[in-house]
């Protein structure tokens, strides 16, 4: 029987990594992610099967468009009818349309139309879905744990990541991408009955009434200018944006260009990534471990400041083992801030409005930052790594200037 949405999680003041209900939350969101892995390379691969390696690469981009110009529209939703059920039914529909692909791939080839309209309800889907995901954590477990869910969330990320491309390669090389769309399906169909199981906390009467305020546009509107007058989330939302947009372009575009200038090859490269994702998993088994780090603020706005300062030296890294213990340190640093501001965020925003929070953040990290990767490239291409980086460093720093610079946000600390 399924527990009411009103139920109380189980244990209070119970660790967030020794509570079921927590486990099982974070069960779900990994599978889901992993799900999320396989399905993108069973897309790029069906993609470069059925058209040119450009054909393949818009197909790719399609899920851009409708998830920046949906967000904010899907952290309303989000929080209008509770970020449990529009997850479920986000993972519902994502389970559906790539199990209908891949049935249709071991009956017959496909064009690029179908592979676009997949990637395109993806894309939609994860306008509603990753809002709600924000939001679930403060409905699952205490606000002093969320720093602790922060990190452990951080983990299943960097699991999902590793896993999730190994078990899209073997899904390709044993039956194609029908065999690995079919896989994806099925780890996401994973995901529905836990969190069926999952207990959710009951909002306050009158963060009820903040949550469904009136027509979507007022909340809309009303969200937007609750993080306005927001003294930490304000100033952590422009923090975030100018973090990102100076570490998206070097991480992605950036790093493809340097290894190639250097001469270390895809393997090398390879490392290099490797180095990022073993720091960047350090910093949330960190936080998982203490569950908080005190001034948070400080924290966040240190680590912004100095994976800056690591960003800038990568371009003049010689050698792959060093620009490996560089990309290691950045991984650190970016890590650690990123996971300092995700819980500054849930745990400095009122429940009624996570979803509509996540969605403004989630838009100037995925919708506003990958502006830089072309930008990158074409200015490399002008002026070489070494400006560019160093340039693309300097917009980051920005971002720890901006949290130390605002008090509020400087001085901001995690619950006890």
């Amino acid at each position: 029987m399924t527990t009411p949405l009103t139920a109380p999680p189980a244990a209070p003041g119970l660790p967030a990594h020794r509570d079921g209900n927590v486990l099982r939350w974070l069960t779900a969101y990994t599978a889901s992610m992993i799900g999320d892995n396989v399905y993108y390379i069973a897309l790029s691969w069906a993609a470069v099967q059925a058209g040119s390696p450009s054909q393949a690469g818009v197909v790719m981009a399609v899920s851009a468009v409708p998830r920046a110009l949906l967000m904010l529209g899907g952290g309303v939703i989000a929080d209008r009818f509770g970020p449990r059920k529009v997850v479920i039914a986000s993972d519902a529909v994502r389970c559906a349309a790539v199990l209908a692909v891949a049935g249709l791939l071991f009956l017959t080839s496909l064009g690029l139309w179908p592979l676009a309209a997949l990637a395109l309800v993806f894309g939609t889907v994860d306008a509603v879905f990753m809002p709600a995901v924000g939001a679930l954590p403060a409905r699952v477990t205490s606000r002093g744990q969320l720093a602790r869910v922060q990190g452990m969330r951080g983990l299943g990320i960097r699991f999902a990541s590793v896993v999730g491309g190994p078990l899209g390669g073997l899904g390709v090389a044993v039956g194609g991408a029908a065999a690995a769309f079919g896989l994806a399906g099925l780890l996401i169909a994973v995901s529905i009955p836990l969190l069926v199981s999952v207990r959710m906390r009951e909002l306050p009467a009158d963060d009820r009434a903040a949550a469904q305020g009136g027509t979507a546009w007022r909340d809309l509107v009303g969200g937007l200018r609750y993080i306005r007058g927001h003294r930490v989330l304000a100033p952590l939302m422009v923090a975030i944006a100018l973090g990102d947009l100076g570490f998206v372009g070097p991480l992605n575009v950036g790093l493809v260009l340097l290894a190639d200038e250097r001469g270390w090859g895809a393997s090398g490269m390879g490392w290099v990534l490797s180095g990022f994702g073993v720091g960047a998993g350090a910093a949330a088994l960190l936080l998982t471990v203490r569950g908080r780090l005190p001034h948070a603020g400080h924290v966040a706005a240190w680590a912004i400041f100095a994976g800056s300062v690591a960003i800038g030296s990568l371009a003049y890294v010689p050698a792959v083992l060093a620009a490996v213990g560089v990309a290691l340190l950045i991984g650190l640093l970016a890590g650690l801030s990123g996971a300092m501001c995700g819980a500054l965020l849930q745990t400095h925003a009122e429940p009624a409005y996570l979803g509509r929070v996540t969605a403004v953040s989630g838009l100037v990290s995925l919708g506003f930052a990958p502006l830089s990767m072309p930008l990158s490239a074409a200015a490399i291409g002008a002026w070489g790594t070494g400006p560019v980086f160093v340039a693309s460093a300097a917009v980051c720093g920005l971002g720890g200037v901006v949290a130390l610079c605002v008090r509020d946000l400087r001085r901001a600390e995690l619950p006890a």
